[in-house]
């Protein structure tokens, strides 16, 4: 039995954990929260987060929820080539972190519940969702030009809390051609191989 649980389920944003633990090779357990069937609301999961939310983790005896703070905590607990490498990193890695939750990721999820059809939006609210993205996008373009990851030229925390929140676009056919650094750093760590064994998971458990 490993000291790390993450609770949730890989369609979810408990996605984002388990990449990060598949990515640093530690062992984790995973208990599934189906936030379809109501689990989130269950006394034993609002003792560990009370706004009722996947995912959430126990470290030993350490809890913490909101998946990119998790992350954060994460890399630095392990360390490694995903942690950053000094506080002017580190502090590079939660503002884009905060950056991602800030300026992207609500448009990102309209658009991915209504290609996934988890929500019928309006066409004006998809239109909306889709222009919003322009200006950020335009943003990390820009820092893109500069290098190849958002720290410099290795993949770290940084890429991988902003990636899986963009990663959304693809699944959700957004057209990234008018930003083709953000389309290459995107396919950079979707390809990675700890995103591939995410994405084979999500796919198995779509298919239940």
């Amino acid at each position: 039995m490993s000291d790390l649980k993450i609770y949730g389920h890989i369609i979810s944003r408990a996605s984002r954990v388990i990449w990060m633990a598949e990515e640093l090779g530690i062992d984790y357990d995973l208990e599934t929260i189906d936030v379809h069937k109501g689990d989130q609301n269950d006394a034993g999961f609002l003792a560990l987060n009370p706004n009722a939310r996947v995912p959430a983790i126990k470290d030993g005896d350490t809890v913490l929820w909101e998946s990119l703070g998790i992350n954060l905590y994460l890399a630095k607990k392990h360390g490694g080539p995903l942690a950053a490498s000094g506080p002017e990193d580190e502090a590079r890695a939660v503002q884009w972190s905060m950056w991602a939750l800030t300026e992207v990721e609500d448009n990102c999820v309209i658009l991915i519940q209504k290609a996934m059809g988890i929500q019928d939006h309006d066409a004006s609210k998809v239109a909306v969702a889709t222009e919003a993205l322009a200006r950020p996008l335009a943003v990390l373009e820009g820092v893109l030009g500069g290098s190849d990851y958002l720290l410099g030229d290795a993949f770290t925390v940084a890429d991988l809390n902003v990636s899986c929140v963009l990663g959304t676009l693809p699944r959700a056919k957004f057209d990234l051609g008018p930003y083709p650094k953000v389309a290459a750093w995107l396919g950079a760590c979707n390809g990675r191989p700890a995103a591939g064994r995410i994405g084979e998971m999500r796919a198995a458990a779509m298919k239940h």
